[in-house]
């Protein structure tokens, strides 16, 4: 299809990256304030058609030498099923500082089938993992929060 993928994204592309995950189920109502936080600790991975206009985007929190979290995978919705998705992460798996890492992880509501192709899958000991989350965060802390 003739995507492109680079690790930076202009000020326009900042923009509509934010928008996609501040009204996705996962970080719902996310203040601009902490993704621009979070892009700034973060690998990130911009896929582009072949015009260059920007059709997915993920970022991936790493030490880079044992651990990756990959997170805030997103694919325009007009994109979905052409083969983005299988190209971002094609590149995200292949990108040099993320090579010979022990763990990878994620969080997907439906996109097991896709992840699987890269070699992700439920952990043999659930009961190993603990987390600690705060889902409504986001909305305690309202639309106005800096």
């Amino acid at each position: 299809m003739g995507w492109t993928v680079s690790n930076e994204l202009t000020p326009a592309e900042i923009d509509t990256a934010y928008r996609w995950i501040a009204e996705s189920y996962w970080a719902k109502g996310q203040p601009r304030s902490f993704f621009d936080r979070s892009l700034a600790n973060s690998l990130c991975f911009a896929l582009r058609d072949r015009e260059g206009a920007l059709r997915a985007f993920a970022r991936v929190v790493s030490d880079k030498a044992t651990f990756a979290y990959l997170c805030d995978v997103f694919v325009c919705p007009t994109t979905r099923g052409q083969g983005a998705g299988k190209a971002l992460m094609q590149a995200i798996m292949n990108h040099p500082e993320l090579q010979l890492l022990r763990r990878w992880m994620l969080v997907t509501r439906d996109a097991h089938g896709l992840y699987e192709q890269y070699g992700f899958e439920a952990p043999a000991n659930p009961e190993s993992f603990m987390v600690r989350a705060d889902p409504d965060l986001y909305a305690r802390l309202g639309p106005h929060h800096p």
